[in-house]
């Protein structure tokens, strides 16, 4: 059960409101979690990893981007979709916004069917020609699908303010603000020390980029490579990770930090 006061609720700029939450990993691991909104030009509202919807979220929307009218649900990956049913329940005719296989992922883990109709799932085989929702989100946002992770990332810029949004494609932990109102340190716990050592950006990053080389990328590296390099060439300066702090500014650099092996295998392979 989420506790609402131990959640923190920011505007980031006129148009973007972010929901910081703790979550502990395995119940052990302090990775954080956090949804984001988006205003639209329209003043439709694109909802980005929802948290849990409770009427001080519902509030919030209301008062700081003075705006209810979800238009969009997005999972930004596999694992980032629990709470989809409730803001469904609340908004039926939002799109949902997710990677073509999780339908199939929440049929397996026994959560409950969303209409069809309502799904707007972004499929690898149109990474080609181009990934697409519809002319008002498309106005906005770029698409990434990382479909080479394992976790199924999208991965999206909203070019008005310059800002990348994603789930777990890159990590900027300690989770310092999702912990902000518990009473306890986002670094306490040998797991949660360890994990946050692999999964920083400060330095040379080095931990995370081996961590995304070995790891994570280790089944498609190629495709992988080429997906962060499509990513790379998006102009965004502010980086909104779902795991860690937010990377108010420079987080273009950052990006290019962390997946720089990643960038040059894509540049010596000639793909993009």
């Amino acid at each position: 059960m989420i506790n609402t006061r131990q959640m923190v609720i920011r505007k980031v700029v006129p148009t973007i409101l972010t929901f910081s939450t703790p979550f502990d990993r395995f119940g052990r691991i302090k990775l954080g979690g956090r949804g984001t909104v988006v205003k639209l030009a329209d003043s439709s509202l694109a909802v980005f990893s929802p948290v849990a919807l409770t009427d001080i979220v519902k509030a919030k929307l209301r008062e700081e981007l003075g705006s209810t009218n979800v238009k969009y649900l997005t999972a930004l990956d596999q694992e980032h979709h629990i709470f989809l049913e409730s803001w469904h329940k609340e908004w039926p005719d939002a799109k949902i916004i997710a990677p073509e296989t999780l339908p199939a992922y929440r049929d397996k883990q026994d959560y409950n069917k969303l209409p069809e109709s309502n799904w707007n799932l972004i499929k690898k085989a149109d990474k080609s020609s181009g990934l697409s929702v519809d002319p008002t989100f498309d106005a906005e946002f770029e698409i990434e699908y990382v479909s080479a992770h394992a976790n199924q990332e999208l991965v999206f810029v909203h070019k008005p303010t310059r800002t990348l949004i994603e789930a777990d494609l890159l990590f900027n932990l300690p989770a310092t603000e999702q912990y902000s109102r518990t009473g306890k340190s986002a670094t306490s716990g040998v797991l949660t020390k360890f994990f946050a050592s692999l999964n920083g950006t400060q330095g040379t990053a080095i931990w995370q980029k081996r961590f995304l080389w070995y790891a994570i990328s280790a089944g498609d590296r190629q495709g992988f490579s080429q997906s962060v390099s499509r990513i790379a060439k998006w102009d965004f300066d502010r980086l909104i990770p779902c795991h860690g702090d937010v990377i108010e500014t420079g987080g273009k650099g950052i990006f290019e930090k962390v997946m720089e092996w990643h960038l040059k295998s894509a540049q010596q392979s000639g793909s993009s």
